[in-house]
Order: C-alpha cells, then sequence, then structure tokens
C-alpha cells in the first residue's frame, strides 16, 4: 500500500478469539464458548478441554426430517496423574482468524501440552497436533461417539427417522460407518493417528500412550451428490433396514483419499497448503480503527464484559467484522453445500429451524458480505446450489400461477427457466412459493438480488451466463406473472410481509402454535423485491444484448407500475398499502424490517428519492432498535446506507453487548449465523458503498459514507471490493480521506467516479 498515506503502512494485525479456560462440555457450552474450525466440507467445533478433549462434526448433508443433526463427536481422554484442570496452569485458547488457526496451551507438572487444530480445504482434513515439552508425557484414548442413535422405524413412513452407527478400530485408524434413516444418507468417517508414541487399537478406539508427539488427522463424507435429482420428496429415499456393515464406496474413498493423502504430506506441508489457502482469502481485506491496538491479544470474554457496560472495543469491532469473514471462508467454498443458518455447526440432535436454508432473508443475509468483503468465491456454492434446486420448483410455480386465477400460467414448452422459492429449502428439499404461509414471493427477488451483486461486483461474464442471467430472467418471468391489476397499478396477487401477524394487538403467544399470519396484496416487500428484480433484468438485458427476450419486453412494459414504496400519515414507509398510520397492521417492533429491503440489500431507496430516504429512517425509528441478532444486523446495513454512522455504530455497540456469545456466535437466540454475516456487512457499508448513477452502466464509489465519529480520527481499511469490479483502499483523518487507491479487478468496467459527501474526488 505505498500508494496510501503514512497512517496505513502497518504490519497486518492478527485477529484472535481468547479464552483462558475450557468449553463446558455441554450444549451450552457448545453454543457460547466452542470455537469453530470448518473447511466447507464439514465443520469442527473444538472445546479445548485438559483431562478431554471434544471436537464435534457437523456434515451439511448429514440430515434427518428436514433436520441437520450433529455428525460425530471425536473424544479424547488424557491419561496420566493429575492430567486435568485442577492440576493445570497458564490456559490459554486461542483462534486466530486470519489463519484458520487453533491452538491450547497449559501446563502439568513442569510439562508444557500444545494442542494446534486446523480444517484444510485444499487437503479436505481435520488436522490435530498434540505435543508435549517432555518425551514420553503425552498418552491419551481417541474414542469417536456417534450421538443420537435411534432405531430404525418399520416401513418407510414420513415419521422415518432412524439412525444406525458402526465405529471400528484397527492399526492406526478408525473407521465410523453411520446410516440415516430419513433421505437414506450414508456417512464415512476416517480417523488416522501418526505418532512417535505406541498405537494400540481397542473396541472403536485407539490409545495412545509415551508420545512426545501425535497428529490426528479426520476426513468424512456422505453419499450426497448435489444435483436436481437431489431435491425430491415423497417416500422413494427412506431406507427400511440400517446399513452399516460396509461404507458407501464414495464417501469412503473421498475421506480415505483425503487423510491418506494428508499422512503421505506430513503435518507441516499439510498446515503450510491450508494456511496459505486460509490466509490468501482472509488477508485480501484489512480494517484499522483507532485505539485497536489497545486490547490486541485481550481474553474475549473480557471485552464482551466491557461493552455490557459501554466500555466499548475497537479491536473487538474489528475481530467482529473479520470473524464474520471468517466463518464464511470456514463454512461455503467451492464444491461443497453453502453456509445454512447455522454455518456448518450443529451440535443438536434436533437444530432450530432444522438449520436449513430459509429464504425470507437469512441466507441472503449469509451472503451479503461475499462481494464487498472479497470473497466472492465463496458464493458459488449458494449459486451451484440454487442452481440444482430450482427444476424442482417449476412444477409448484406454474401450480402457484394456477391458484392465483390470473391466467398467466405459462403454455407447455414455455418458460422453461421459470422457478420460485418460498422460505424453507434444505439439501434434499425444496419450498417453491405458495399462496399461504407467511412470506409472499419477494423471497425470490431477495434471493435474486445476490446474483446481480456477483455480476455488478465481479462483472465476470462466465458467471453472468451460468448463473446470474437464468436466475433473474427465470424469476423475473414468474413475478411478472403473479401480479394484477388493481387501478392501473401492478400489485402481487398474494402477498405477505415475512412472518407478520393478523392479530389485534401485533402479538402472539407461540406457545399455541403458528400464528395466523397477515395475508393481503401488494405489501411493500414483495412490491419492492420485484421491482428490484425487474429492473435488474432490464440492466443485465442491456449488458447482454436480450432487448428481443419475451420476458423483457413484459418487464419493460411493467416495470414503472409496481408502486414498490408509499409513505403514510406517520411518516413512514408502508409496509402495507392498506395501511395508514405506523403499527396499525402487524406487531410494531417486529424483527423483520421487510419494508426497507428496497434500502438494503436493495438499490430503490436512496439519495436520488430523499423523501424514501426521510420516511426508511422515521421506519427505522418507529421500529426499534432491540430485537434479535440477526435483525439487529439488517438495521445497521440499512443505518449506514442512510448515512447514520452514529446510529450505526450505536447498533453495532448493542449487539456486541447483547447478541452474541462468548465465542461471538451471533445470538438470535439460539445462534444464528446469519447475524455474524449481517455485522461484517454492516461495517462494510459504514465505509465504502457503491451505486449506479445512471442507465448506461457506471458506478460511483462513497467513501466513508456513514463513518461514526468515534472512528473518525484515523483508520485505513484495504481490499474492499465495489460495483464495477474495483478495489479499494483508503486511509483516512479526521474524518476525510486522506489517501485512497483503486485496483481493477479482471473484468473491471471503466474507473468509477470516487465520491466524499458528494463530493468529487481527483
Amino acid at each position: 500500500m505505498a500508494d496510501i498515506s503514512q497512517d496505513a503502512v502497518h504490519a497486518p494485525r492478527r485477529h484472535r478469539l481468547v479464552a483462558v479456560r475450557p468449553s463446558e462440555d455441554t450444549l451450552a457450552g457448545w453454543e457460547w464458548q466452542s470455537y469453530p474450525l470448518g473447511n466447507g466440507w464439514f465443520g469442527a467445533s473444538v472445546f479445548g478441554g485438559i483431562g478431554a478433549e471434544r471436537i464435534q462434526i457437523t456434515e451439511n448433508s448429514f440430515l434427518t426430517r428436514r433436520n441437520l443433526t450433529n455428525a460425530l463427536d471425536i473424544r479424547l481422554r488424557f491419561v496420566g496423574d493429575g492430567h486435568d484442570e485442577a492440576h493445570a496452569s497458564g490456559y490459554m485458547r486461542t483462534l486466530e482468524l486470519e489463519t484458520g488457526l487453533l491452538g491450547i496451551v497449559y501446563e502439568i507438572g513442569g510439562v508444557t501440552f500444545r494442542r494446534e487444530v486446523f480444517a484444510s480445504y485444499p487437503g479436505r482434513v481435520l488436522a490435530v497436533r498434540l505435543t508435549a515439552s517432555r518425551k514420553g508425557a503425552l498418552s491419551f484414548d481417541l474414542a469417536p461417539e456417534a450421538p443420537f442413535q435411534q432405531p430404525f422405524g418399520e416401513g418407510c413412513g414420513a415419521d422415518a427417522d432412524g439412525r444406525a452407527a458402526r465405529i471400528t478400530a484397527h492399526g492406526d485408524e478408525i473407521e465410523v460407518i453411520q446410516h440415516l434413516q430419513h433421505y437414506d444418507v450414508r456417512f464415512y468417517g476416517l480417523l488416522k493417528v501418526v505418532t512417535d508414541g505406541t498405537v494400540a487399537a481397542g473396541d472403536a478406539a485407539l490409545s495412545v500412550r509415551d508420545a512426545g508427539e501425535a497428529t490426528i488427522y479426520f476426513s468424512c463424507a456422505t453419499n450426497y451428490r448435489l444435483s436436481p435429482e437431489a431435491f425430491r420428496t415423497g417416500t422413494s429415499r427412506i431406507a427400511t433396514q440400517p446399513e452399516t456393515d460396509e461404507p458407501d464406496p464414495g464417501a469412503a474413498t473421498a475421506a480415505r483419499a483425503a487423510v491418506e493423502e494428508a499422512v503421505k504430506l506430513g503435518y507441516d506441508a499439510v498446515r503450510v497448503a491450508h494456511v496459505a489457502d486460509f490466509s490468501g482469502l482472509m488477508d485480501r481485506v484489512e480494517l484499522r480503527l483507532p485505539g485497536a491496538e489497545r486490547d490486541d491479544g485481550a481474553e474475549t470474554f473480557a471485552l464482551l464484559e466491557n461493552a455490557k457496560k459501554d466500555i466499548p472495543s475497537a479491536y473487538l469491532e474489528e475481530t467482529l467484522f473479520q470473524f464474520g469473514r471468517y466463518l464464511l471462508v470456514s463454512s461455503s467454498r467451492p464444491g461443497t453445500l453453502p453456509a445454512n443458518l447455522q454455518g456448518v455447526w450443529t451440535a443438536h440432535e434436533k437444530s432450530p429451524w432444522g438449520a436449513g436454508y430459509w429464504h425470507n432473508i437469512n441466507v441472503q443475509m449469509n451472503y451479503w458480505p461475499a462481494f464487498v468483503t472479497n470473497l466472492a468465491e465463496c458464493f458459488v456454492p449458494y449459486a451451484e446450489f440454487n442452481e440444482a434446486f430450482r427444476p424442482a420448483t417449476r412444477d409448484a410455480t406454474v401450480g402457484y400461477l394456477r391458484e392465483l386465477g390470473l391466467g398467466t400460467e405459462p403454455a407447455d414448452g414455455e418458460a422453461e427457466d421459470l422457478w420460485s422459492v418460498g422460505t424453507a429449502v434444505y439439501p434434499y428439499v425444496v419450498e417453491p412459493a405458495h399462496c399461504s404461509g407467511h412470506s409472499g414471493p419477494g423471497t425470490g427477488g431477495l434471493t435474486t438480488k445476490l446474483f446481480a451483486d456477483f455480476w455488478d461486483f465481479t462483472r465476470d461474464e462466465a458467471a453472468l451466463r451460468r448463473f446470474v442471467w437464468p436466475v433473474v430472467h427465470g424469476m423475473a418471468d414468474f413475478l411478472s406473472r403473479c401480479v394484477k391489476d388493481c387501478d392501473g397499478k401492478l400489485l402481487s396477487a398474494f402477498s405477505a410481509s415475512p412472518e407478520q401477524v393478523n392479530t389485534p394487538d401485533g402479538t402472539w403467544d407461540w406457545h399455541k402454535g403458528p400464528p395466523p399470519y397477515y395475508h393481503t396484496v401488494g405489501c411493500a416487500f414483495d412490491q419492492q423485491m420485484i421491482w428490484e428484480n425487474n429492473h435488474d433484468l432490464l440492466r443485465l438485458a442491456d449488458a447482454l444484448g436480450a432487448d428481443g427476450d419475451s420476458v423483457v419486453a413484459r418487464v419493460r412494459d411493467q416495470i414503472d407500475r409496481y408502486d414498490p414504496v408509499q409513505v403514510g400519515d406517520s411518516g413512514q414507509v408502508k409496509e402495507y398499502r392498506e395501511e395508514r398510520e405506523y403499527g396499525e397492521i402487524g406487531e410494531r417492533w417486529h424483527r423483520h424490517i421487510s419494508q426497507l429491503v428496497g434500502l438494503y440489500p436493495g438499490s430503490l431507496i436512496n439519495r436520488d428519492r430523499p423523501d424514501w430516504m426521510a420516511a426508511a429512517r422515521r421506519s427505522l425509528d418507529l421500529r426499534g432498535d432491540y430485537s434479535t441478532g440477526w435483525a439487529l444486523a439488517h438495521r445497521i446495513n440499512c443505518r449506514a446506507r442512510l448515512g447514520d454512522g452514529d446510529y450505526a455504530l450505536k447498533l453495532l455497540r448493542l449487539l456486541l453487548a447483547n447478541r452474541v456469545f462468548h465465542n461471538l456466535w451471533d445470538s438470535h437466540p439460539p445462534f444464528q449465523i446469519d447475524g455474524n454475516f449481517g455485522a461484517t456487512s454492516g461495517i462494510a457499508e459504514m465505509l465504502v458503498q457503491s451505486h449506479a448513477t445512471g442507465s448506461d452502466g457506471a458506478f460511483a464509489i462513497d467513501l466513508l459514507p456513514a463513518l461514526p465519529s468515534a472512528w473518525a480520527e484515523h483508520g485505513s481499511f484495504r481490499g474492499l471490493c465495489v460495483r464495477g469490479g474495483w478495489e479499494v483502499d483508503c486511509a483516512w483523518r479526521d474524518g476525510r480521506p486522506v489517501k485512497v487507491a483503486l485496483h481493477p479487478g479482471p473484468h473491471a468496467a471503466p474507473k468509477p467516479e470516487v465520491r466524499f459527501k458528494g463530493e468529487v474526488l481527483p
């Protein structure tokens, strides 16, 4: 960064989670205290125990009925007099975000014991390195456990939920074979030990004795293959008998090949490859805030306790930003399943909301930081997932249009890329749009906004043609058919603002079951997302020269009739067209702010319409700040879009004080990962934004559009991305940019205009 001011010339800062005690070996300990590792292929939660270590494994295709479940617990029980927490001193557990290396160190009886753990994406392995400062002092038993086993049910009924496992040890390795009845999921896991001590195989366990060092390698896979055929429902994939005698050949081959290659290469080489891969992504972006160096290396729990006392930490704010990027790199890599509601981590038998892919904001929020924080390839898993499930929605989408009775369903052979999405998607099941429930068809436009950003931020024409155009075009075909003429306006014929209830006081006792949701015509959520998707279609058609397309022609005729924003008597953006004063319909302080999706992640509500911006601000004021973790994160992004930097920071600090666990996982509660991703994108939005400047495809960059006064003294960022395919570095002092550098990506559009508070910078 030689072309950035001296304020930005520095050694890279490493961000760490630091704990001075192990996690409790409980479900609460997993959620609050364990440290997450992941390589997209699987996730590992490390507890860091002294007398016993637990490493919990999640694999995102390992589902029972619409429910991701804990795949495996790898357990180490240490052997030796006094090898327990009562006799240990100097304990420290650290997770370095920029390298993905987890370290544990403590001393017992004059011997220093160390553990280093990482999950390698290029190696597809988990590596656990254990050392003792005195040769022969390290002894332990390695004994994996398959939790929550259930007998297989009779027949092939929809309630079949059995789970069987077989764990065998031989030589220096342990094989784990599991079978889930529902969806007929077959899991294979392999552990192998390399040590300078002795290894003996016992009953489903290995005993390591008198070692100075030992390395455990683990990998796993299932019989799941991402394809359109994977998204079929019914009883055809429910197994009648448990099969654990022989592993699935494909899963066993993949896991064994990964472990044996790691053993062949050796720990040091596997570690070097992992760090190069992981840091290669994490080090693309750096953020420096004033005063952050004061808390570098402090215990994370202590910083969070200070946050509750209104003692902020710039280092903690930097760390939360990088933690969101860390989680995305760890849970969503090319070739793997995408990040779900809990990323790639769950210790539950039955995960909250099944740890599915929820499309009324949650899965979209997972990928909000992907483009702006320079991790575009981490979006590819969702793009491929979407590509696979879309065909399974077509027939139901036609049925939805038929149910609306508008006479707009396609003829045979028409609209081959027509698709829709409701709320819940799992690796085996997709819920298309339907005329009931709690979310309208705007869920589709909220999803396609990610794809429009994929194009805008990368300008990659191959991605445009394979992923972006089919997604936006097929959704435009659907959305332009599901509207009806209402006094000259084209309104969504079925409409629901996500999860808003239809009760007199806008509240509901969830112990009574699902509430009655409010159904209407043309609510703001649906109208704004219909406009966003179809406006993006017209932009993409210009880029591809597709003006002759029939869907493009239909949308061009409709685009000015969606009436997506209305201002009510309270000065608010109306959530419903029939609403007058704010709060007349639904829950006043609802966690969703669905009437503002056109502000963020959309582009409809922008500075060209100051009246709409003022109404959006009024809506946020009336909705209130205190909410769930992910809902706070959405509010941070909206405040940043409004240029309200101090308010955005207030919400960020509220999140840190009240809505993160000790390991920085977001608290809904319970743990939902979307709040972590939304917080990261919100911080990026405070520092740089980019928006279209006209119909010619040009973009402008706005630097420090919502810089809080607490960060104004000095600081810098490097490597954030903007629309048009450019990277931006910026250093500031006294709230103003002092040096700026732009770097074109491989497919960059012409150099964009750079602005600060409306002033064009040279």
